[in-house]
């Protein structure tokens, strides 16, 4: 009995092409997105607390700061974001007014994106619409560990935590671990305590080589242990 041999060739599979990630900065720039782009110098309102609420913005460039004031006058620090950031998003949410102000606290580059046009963006596109999700989630996750902070932990910590949080906001466009232009009262106001208390920390912080001054406020991961330390 003859055998007859067949020979298969086995075709190679097509690589998988990985799609880029996706940009929101290329796709809010884009002409298909009506946006408002706006400068703001340090110290400048963005926003004010009680004004109409009809717009997101988004941070291309520099720092805002987001505070709340109370019944009495008394000021509170609630966030203090970076460039790919977005905020004034409670508008989405039905709320009517501002329910905080913010402020840049350096040179700023703001767009503008108004509420009817955002909520278009977010149907039309899936990507920018997982992505403000994440961020939203990412908030929230922010909030709850800020709040159990203040709960738990000592104004030494707090203050280191704020410094290594706050030091991931320069590197899109300043050498990583490079703090934004802040002032001691605002990070007293961030951890709720004084501004002698700050100094006397940033002192210490400086003498164990922690942070160190040097064309800006320099962050040394080091000041972790700050942190982890019982």
């Amino acid at each position: 009995m003859r055998t007859s041999t067949t020979s298969r060739k086995i075709k190679a599979l097509p690589k998988l092409k990985h799609k880029p990630a996706f940009n929101a900065q290329a796709f809010l720039d884009s002409a298909g997105v009506a946006r408002k782009v706006r400068q703001f110098k340090p110290a400048e309102f963005i926003y004010a607390q009680g004004e109409a609420a009809g717009s997101v913005m988004y941070l291309q460039t520099g720092g805002v700061k987001l505070t709340v004031i109370n019944e009495v006058g008394k000021e509170a620090v609630v966030a203090v974001l970076g460039p790919g950031d977005f905020f004034g998003e409670g508008s989405l949410a039905g709320q009517p007014v501002r329910m905080g102000t913010a402020t840049a606290i350096m040179p700023s580059t703001v767009l503008v994106i108004e509420k009817s046009e955002m909520f278009k963006v977010l149907h039309a596109e899936h990507s920018i619409a997982d992505l403000f999700i994440k961020f939203m989630l990412s908030r929230n996750i922010r909030i709850e560990a800020d709040l159990v902070d203040q709960l738990f932990n000592s104004s030494e910590k707090r203050l280191a935590r704020t410094l290594l949080l706050l030091a991931r906001y320069g590197k899109q466009d300043q050498p990583h671990g490079v703090l934004p232009k802040m002032s001691q009262e605002t990070l007293a106001e961030m951890i709720g305590t004084t501004r002698s208390r700050v100094n006397f920390f940033m002192n210490k912080f400086r003498k164990l080589g922690f942070i160190k001054y040097n064309g800006g406020l320099q962050i040394n991961t080091s000041l972790l242990n700050v942190v982890l330390h019982e």
